[in-house]
């Protein structure tokens, strides 16, 4: 483990509760903040559910689920953490007042990182007097089973707090990347909105339903996509020749699908459409169902590539 040893978490929706989960299995202390009524018993409820999963990642070996406590200002839950991840609405003034109200009670050497998925870094830093300390660090949902963290500095950023982030998130089993170059949605949301953009344009042609659509990503490409990239898994489509050969080979075939991709809007109509078409498939099953399921699902798939990783 880093020397980080105390956490802090501002903003305990889902996204802020998995973190406090994450957290504290992998030995630390959090403080949490978020004001909303019934934060704490959310939270301790989210951090209940999450255990055994994490526990059959072998993700709680040092951990203790007690080991959080609440707080009333965000800036009192930061007194003390090496590491604080913030998680409230993305709307800038709220972050602005919040990055405004912790600053001074910052440890010297803290970190910040924001799970922003819509806000940039730039954006943001513009709450801070010195956002030197301040790093974007964008989890996927849920962030105590998906590894992904995506890391950001810039011109503004301290490199220590950018190197510290990534050396805290690797401690916790993460997968980072660095983010170069600042645009909307970063690298994921951007590669999973642009597949998801088609897959609406499929329903709405009528070329298939949202149940298969949604059938043909997880039992088709999304099955291979857990494994590799896309580069990587064309790189083995043409056998010996590698990425230079599928591309000699297909560069028509793709340039003419990519011409011939839709481009819809998420409309109310289209909206409506979706949720009849999710609703066809999911029976009715309720979505604390559906979530544990998909819960159980990543479990799985990461203990069983893992066991592929691990050496005769």
């Amino acid at each position: 483990m880093t020397g980080i040893s105390h956490t802090a978490v501002l903003g305990a929706g889902v996204i802020g509760a998995s973190w406090t989960a994450l957290f504290l299995a992998s030995g630390r202390s959090v403080a949490v903040y978020d004001p909303a009524d019934g934060a704490e018993e959310r939270v301790k409820s989210y951090v209940e559910q999450a255990w055994p999963a994490l526990t059959e990642l072998g993700l709680a070996k040092h951990g203790r689920p007690d080991q959080v406590t609440f707080h009333k200002t965000a800036a009192e839950a930061v007194q003390g953490a090496g590491f604080i991840q913030e998680n409230v609405p993305e709307r800038l003034p709220v972050k602005h007042a919040l990055f405004a109200e912790i600053e001074t009670a910052l440890d010297p050497q803290a970190v910040v990182a924001s799970s922003a998925s819509g806000l940039t870094l730039g954006q943001m830093q513009n709450g801070w007097e010195n956002p030197a300390r301040f790093v974007l660090g964008h989890p996927f949902n849920p962030p105590h089973l998906i590894p992904l963290v995506e890391i950001m500095g810039n011109s503004k950023t301290g490199t220590q707090a950018v190197e510290a982030a990534e050396a805290f998130y690797q401690d916790l089993g993460k997968v980072t990347i660095r983010v170069n170059k600042e645009v909307p949605g970063h690298v994921a949301n951007r590669l999973q909105a642009a597949v998801w953009r088609e897959a609406i344009h499929l329903v709405a042609s009528g070329v298939a339903s949202v149940g298969d659509v949604d059938k043909a990503m997880s039992a088709g490409p999304g099955l291979r996509w857990a494994a590799m990239g896309p580069t990587a898994l064309f790189g083995l489509g043409a056998g010996p020749g590698g990425l230079a050969a599928f591309c000699d080979h297909f560069a028509d075939t793709f340039n003419g699908w990519w011409e011939d991709l839709g481009t819809p809007q998420l409309t109310a109509e289209t909206t409506q459409m979706l949720v009849e078409g999710l609703n066809a498939v999911s029976h009715g099953v309720p979505v604390s169902d559906q979530a544990a399921r998909r819960d159980a699902m990543i479990v799985a798939i990461q203990l069983a590539l893992r066991h592929m990783e691990q050496p005769e």
